[in-house]
C-alpha cells in the first residue's frame, strides 16, 4: 500500500504559491482568528477535490497577515495535489514565515469522504 502514495506523498509542499504580505502590529498580547470556510484543493491519488474548513489562531509580534493577499494565497490552493495533512503544515510554514508570530495554530477540518471527517491541528511556539 505505501508503494501506491509513494509518488504524491510530497505532492505541493513546493508548489508555487502567492506570496502573503503583511502590515504592522499596533498592539502587544492578543490573538487574531482567521476562518476560510472555502478551503479546495485537490486529492494527488485521485484527482478528486477536496474541501473543508481552515482555520488560523495567532498572537502577532510585529506582523499581521494581510486579508487579501492571505485570501489569494488560499484560493491557489485549488489548483495544488496535495494531501490534506501536507496543506495544514504547509499553511502553518507559510504563514510563520511571513509574520514571526509568538504562537500560532493552523487548523484543518475536511469535508468527509467515504463518511470520514478529518481534522488536523498544528502548532508552532516561537523559540525562547
Amino acid at each position: 500500500m505505501a508503494k501506491a502514495y509513494a509518488n504524491c506523498a510530497e505532492s505541493g509542499l513546493d508548489a508555487r504559491l502567492p506570496r502573503i504580505e503583511t502590515w504592522a502590529s499596533q498592539f502587544p498580547k492578543y490573538t487574531i482568528t482567521i476562518v476560510d470556510p472555502e478551503y479546495n484543493a485537490i486529492c494527488p491519488k485521485t484527482g478528486l477535490p477536496d474541501f473543508g474548513t481552515v482555520t488560523i489562531q495567532y498572537e502577532p509580534d510585529r506582523k499581521c497577515i494581510e486579508l487579501k493577499s492571505f485570501k489569494m494565497y488560499m484560493t491557489a490552493y485549488r489548483n495544488v495535489g496535495i494531501f490534506y495533512e501536507n496543506a495544514v503544515n504547509r499553511m502553518l510554514r507559510d504563514l510563520v514565515r511571513a509574520v514571526d508570530p509568538v504562537w500560532m495554530t493552523v487548523t484543518g477540518e475536511f469535508n468527509a469522504r467515504g463518511g470520514i471527517k478529518t481534522r488536523i491541528d498544528v502548532r508552532h511556539d516561537r523559540q525562547k
